[in-house]
């Protein structure tokens, strides 16, 4: 059942039962995408949520890189405050969750274990350049893609030159540090999303 709430998948049963879903077709494309950056850089790069649209999302939200404490999912059911941003946000805008689908600028894992959360390098958002391309084939009904954050919003040029005719919209990243520092962070994410909901519609 598709959760109703945030933070769904800090309960274990529901993280093993998304886990038992991977095998589905709409994910065949990204999760080789997937594993083939991880096999390229040495490490771990978070799933796609089985019950997010998959290769027929409409909407791509780009976030900045996974966090380092994750549930080996890119997932707005995750136990972050960024999740749980990123499902009130849909919700409110009300953007189906079978027209979309997250992915990180930088797709994998940068933190060594153990280690507190910090911005990509350079050098590592260089490296992740080459792989915006292939997420694209991966996505052949895409009409929007919302950048999240700075490091999001880098790849604005490479998206104007790979695909001219796709709309992009860019937001502040949805992190509870960044959304609490004024009521404006939150209404320009809304307002992203509202205008993505209409372009969708």
């Amino acid at each position: 059942m598709i959760p109703n709430h945030p933070k769904s998948l800090r309960d274990p049963a529901d993280l093993a039962a998304r886990r038992d879903l991977l095998a589905a077709p709409h994910l065949a494309p990204l999760r080789t995408l997937a594993h083939r950056i991880a096999a390229e850089r040495d490490a771990p790069v978070p799933e796609p949520d089985p019950f997010d649209g998959g290769v027929d999302a409409r909407l791509l939200l780009l976030l900045e890189t996974p966090g380092p404490r994750g549930t080996g999912f890119v997932s707005r059911d995750n136990p972050t405050g960024t999740a749980a941003n990123l499902f009130r946000f849909f919700q409110e805008a009300g953007i189906a969750r079978g027209d979309t689908v997250i992915w990180n600028a930088v797709p994998w894992v940068i933190h060594a274990p153990g280690a507190r959360n910090r911005a990509p390098r350079r050098s590592e958002i260089a490296a992740a350049a080459p792989y915006l391309e292939p997420l694209l084939t991966c996505l052949p009904r895409l009409r929007v893609v919302i950048l999240a954050g700075r490091v999001a919003g880098l790849n604005r040029p490479a998206l104007a030159s790979l695909r001219p005719d796709l709309p992009v919209i860019a937001v502040p990243h949805p992190s509870p540090t960044y959304v609490c520092t004024a009521p404006s962070v939150a209404e320009r994410i809304r307002r992203g999303f509202g205008e993505a909901a209409a372009i969708l519609a």
